[in-house]
């Protein structure tokens, strides 16, 4: 059957008909979709870990029990997970496992663009890159085979563009795989030093008959020609050459480590020209060169972003064209906003007022950095908020942790935040720590996690319970506060910060984009009559109000949910909600 899917759907379909009984993720742009998919399909176990490194694990046991695994997760998912793959790459499989790493060159959704074809290389993994949606089905099928046939995980490296791009797919029927056998192997499961030194030998041997596997398996494909021009090729770029440069020579790499080094020097021998291209790091055309073959790369192309077959064009032939994907550039551009009704809204607004450093964490929050909100002053990683404003703390002095907060959201605390707050309590910190508690992870599309009492399939489950987690830990000072009481939250926020003693504040208040989200059940105007045009209610940023410039007034639009916080905000008592009497309820 055919059917239009994007890469992380043709993913999932790819697992389900290789026989994948477990899948574990932790949401993460672009890569979310790709468990969430699985889970539709019946006969697989599916779940949303709490973070990366337990997704891992998850997959690590499973396959070690024997059944074929996936785990899925963003390129920087993988820096967490990298402790057990590493050894996991050690002691090898039962079952099969494939890793995926969704890279995302341009960050078009994270803090950086790493490529982790680099890990293949580090861990002695083998590496498999598609280029479109049908290779994403196909390949991510080949790779359990891989995995097994050579006791080993799989790391399957796709970027945003794949992810999210539609291609035609042919579809199949699944395979049924019966469990491997569980058998106790300490000396291959065990990672004790003895063990482990016997393992890197089977490690190395593995990856010599890789070696071997790289030169004749289909996923290396020589595409022979006008021999004037041959590039070097894989992933996405594949599609930009062919679009670019359809008269050329063309060697496409699926399996990007390790490298078919016969085959390429072959090819290399067959072409005038030879040029790599690759998005981001220059992997391919390092070992490339190290065989000492002439061949243009990095020197020819940018090391940052995506391409696209209009800048290959400008970078080979000197053709112009636009660096992107063919829009204008005068196109206006969009800065991202947090949503009409947003909670995050008001701890923005709040922090900025008071002037406070804040120490920031990953989540749709991390918007509150930008303009006109701008107040957040830092942001790394998932759950580096709390452990950074310890250090501000304990390399500033008292004065400096008194006007310090860290700030971070209910997903991302479970995910990574424990531990620093953990270490706040351990080591004598007293840092005010904000958990932004609205009830999802919003960011990658409200998926569940451990807080929000439901599972990947919506079905319930224990609800973990942060204020009694948080006491756990040893902070005796914890406060629940609406976020959109700006008046409260500040109040609040003064006091915690006058303590010498650790404290949190949870600020919960739901997405407005859920579901169960209460419905606003009253409308809010502007009284043109006493609006004096100051401005104050655009300060917060919200796309529920607006600007006149030829009135010089503000506006209620369409999209306001009538949350409260403009009407807090103005001063002039200029903001009410219909039909209440002028005056009533206002606050300042």
């Amino acid at each position: 059957m055919k059917k239009l899917l994007i890469g992380n759907d043709a993913i999932a379909r790819g697992a389900y008909e290789a026989g994948v009984t477990v899948a574990t993720a932790y949401p993460g742009t672009p890569s979310t979709e790709i468990v969430s998919s699985i889970a539709q399909f019946p006969g697989v176990y599916a779940e949303w870990a709490p973070n990366e490194k337990v997704a891992m694990e998850v997959g690590v046991g499973a396959s070690i029990a024997g059944a074929r695994t996936l785990v899925a997760m963003k390129h920087v998912g993988v820096n967490v997970a990298a402790d057990p793959l590493y050894t996991f790459s050690y002691t090898g499989v039962n079952g099969g496992l494939v890793i995926i790493s969704a890279d995302d060159p341009g960050m078009h959704s994270s803090q950086n663009e790493q490529d982790n074809r680099g890990y293949g290389r580090f861990a002695k993994l083998p590496v498999i890159e598609p280029s479109d949606s049908q290779e994403a089905l196909d390949y991510t099928k080949l790779a359990f085979d891989i995995s097994e046939q050579f006791d080993t995980p799989v790391m399957l490296r796709l970027t945003m563009r794949l992810c999210h791009s539609q291609t035609m797919v042919e579809t199949g029927d699944k395979q049924e795989v019966e469990l491997k056998p569980y058998k106790k192997d300490a000396a291959k499961y065990v990672m004790l030093p003895g063990f482990a030194r016997g393992r890197h030998v089977e490690v190395e041997k593995r990856m010599l008959k890789l070696q071997e596997y790289a030169e004749t398996t289909p996923l290396n494909r020589m595409e022979i020609n006008d021999t004037k021009l041959g590039i070097i090729t894989s992933g996405v770029p594949y599609q930009y050459v062919k679009e670019a440069f359809p008269e050329a020579s063309v060697l496409k790499l699926g399996l990007v480590n390790p490298l078919p080094k016969e085959l390429i020097k072959s090819f290399a021998a067959r072409v005038e020209k030879l040029v790599v291209v690759e998005e981001l790091e220059p992997v391919i055309e390092e070992q490339v060169k190290a065989m000492g073959i002439d061949v243009i790369g990095k020197e020819q192309f940018t090391l940052l972003g995506e391409y696209s077959a209009e800048y290959l064009k400008q970078k080979l032939n000197g053709e112009n064209g636009a660096e992107g994907f063919g829009l204008e550039k005068e196109v206006p551009a969009r800065p991202p906003l947090l949503c009409a009704g947003c909670p995050h809204r008001g701890v923005f607004h709040v922090l900025r007022k008071m002037h406070l450093i804040v120490a920031g964490d990953i989540g749709c929050y991390t918007l509150g950095a930008i303009s006109p909100l701008e107040g957040m002053d830092t942001c790394v990683c998932m759950g580096a908020s709390i452990g950074t404003a310890m250090g501000i703390e304990k390399a500033r002095g008292a004065e400096y942790a008194a006007k310090t907060v860290a700030v971070i959201g209910d997903s991302t605390f479970v995910h990574s935040g424990i531990t620093g707050l953990v270490d706040v309590v351990y080591n004598g910190g007293t840092s005010t720590v904000m958990i932004l508690d609205n009830d999802t992870t919003a960011m990658t599309g409200h998926q569940d996690h451990p807080a929000t009492g439901f599972t990947i399939t919506k079905q319930p489950t224990k609800k973990l319970d942060l204020e009694k987690l948080v006491r756990a830990i040893g902070v005796e000072h914890i406060r629940v506060v609406d976020p959109l009481r700006i008046d409260e939250l500040e109040a609040v926020l003064k006091e915690e910060l006058a303590r010498r003693e650790p404290s949190v504040i949870i600020c919960k208040r739901p997405c407005v984009l859920l579901d169960t989200t209460p419905k606003p059940t009253r409308e809010i105007y502007v009284d043109t009559e006493k609006c004096t045009g100051c401005k104050l209610c655009i300060r917060v940023g919200c796309t529920g109000v607006s600007f006149i410039d030829d009135e010089k007034k503000a506006q209620i639009n369409p999209g306001c949910i009538a949350c409260g916080l403009c009407e807090q905000v103005c001063k002039f008592n200029a903001i009410k909600e219909v039909g209440v009497q002028e005056d009533a309820g206002q606050s300042n």
